[in-house]
C-alpha cells in the first residue's frame, strides 16, 4: 500500500513531470485547497500540471513527513526563481483531500552560513513523536506568542543551528532579532498556533501573525533531540487582502 508520504512526492512532482498520474492522487470531488493565490475547481489538476510543466520546473524533496492522515515536505522549488516550501497535505483512503502550503523566495545564506534548505534530514526517536510535539507546541505558545523569553532555554538548546536567512546560530542571536536588540529584529507577531505536524525528532508549527504591518503565515520546523529544539527552519509568507482571495477556504 503506497503511504501517504509517497502520495505527496508523486503528486508534487507532477509539476515537474506533467503526469497524469499525479493528479489521480487528489480526490477532486473533496478538495479543499487553501492557498489563497490558487483556484479551486476553475482547472483539472491534470490539465494544471501538463500546463505547468512546460515551463520545466524542478521539485527538490529536501525532507518528508507523514503524521497520521497528513503528510508534509519541505521543498526547494524552482519556477523561473528558487522558492522554499511547505507542504501539507491531508488524506483520506489514499486521496489528497485538502491542501496548506508556505512559500517563501529563497535567500542566501544567513551569517552562520547556512541556507534555508540545508541541515539534518534523518528522522529519528520515533517513540518521542508526541513528546517533541508538545514540547515544540509549547514553545512556539509561551515563548513566541505569550513572549515568555526568558524561558527559553527551557525549551531551545544554547547552540541552537539556525537556518533562518537573518538569524546567526544560537539561543542569544534568536532573543536578540525577537527582541529588537539587533539591526535586523524580525519584528514579528505570533498570534495563533493554528497546526503541530510531527514525526520522530521534526516537528512543523504552523501559525498566524504579523511582520510588522503584514498579516503572515509562519512555518516553523524544529528538530528535537533530548527534548530540547536544537535545529530551526522556517518560511514566511504574506497573506494576500481578502479581496484578493481566489477561493474561500482561508491560508489556515
Amino acid at each position: 500500500m503506497t503511504s501517504n508520504r509517497e502520495l505527496l512526492q508523486i503528486f508534487l512532482k507532477g509539476l515537474e513531470t506533467g503526469e497524469a498520474m499525479a493528479a489521480a492522487v487528489v480526490d477532486e470531488t473533496k478538495y479543499i485547497q487553501h492557498n489563497p493565490q490558487t483556484h479551486e475547481g476553475s482547472e483539472g489538476i491534470a490539465t494544471l500540471f501538463a500546463r505547468l510543466a512546460k515551463t520545466n520546473p524542478k521539485v527538490t524533496f529536501q525532507r518528508v513527513f507523514e503524521d497520521g492522515d497528513f503528510a508534509f515536505a519541505h521543498i526547494e522549488y524552482n519556477f523561473s526563481s528558487l522558492r522554499v516550501a511547505f507542504e501539507v497535505f491531508r488524506f483520506e483512503t489514499g486521496k489528497a483531500v485538502e491542501h496548506w502550503d508556505n512559500i517563501q523566495p529563497q535567500q542566501p545564506v544567513n551569517p552562520s552560513g547556512r541556507s534555508m534548505l540545508d541541515g539534518e534530514t534523518e528522522i529519528r526517536d520515533h517513540a518521542r513523536t508526541e513528546e517533541n510535539r508538545a514540547q515544540a507546541r509549547r514553545f512556539v505558545q509561551q515563548v513566541l506568542i505569550d513572549g515568555a523569553q526568558d524561558k527559553i532555554l527551557d525549551f531551545v538548546q544554547a547552540d541552537l543551528i539556525q537556518h533562518h536567512p537573518l538569524i546567526a546560530d544560537g539561543t542569544a542571536a534568536l532573543l536578540a532579532a525577537l527582541s529588537g536588540e539587533n539591526t535586523q529584529a524580525l519584528n514579528l507577531r505570533y498570534q495563533k498556533l493554528h497546526r503541530v505536524l510531527a514525526e520522530g525528532n521534526f516537528v512543523l508549527c504552523v501559525s498566524e501573525g504579523w511582520r510588522g504591518t503584514l498579516h503572515s503565515s509562519f512555518y516553523d520546523l524544529f528538530r528535537l533531540e533530548a527534548g530540547r529544539i536544537v535545529e530551526h527552519w522556517n518560511t514566511t509568507e504574506t497573506v494576500p487582502a481578502r479581496h484578493e482571495w481566489k477561493n474561500d477556504n482561508g491560508k489556515f
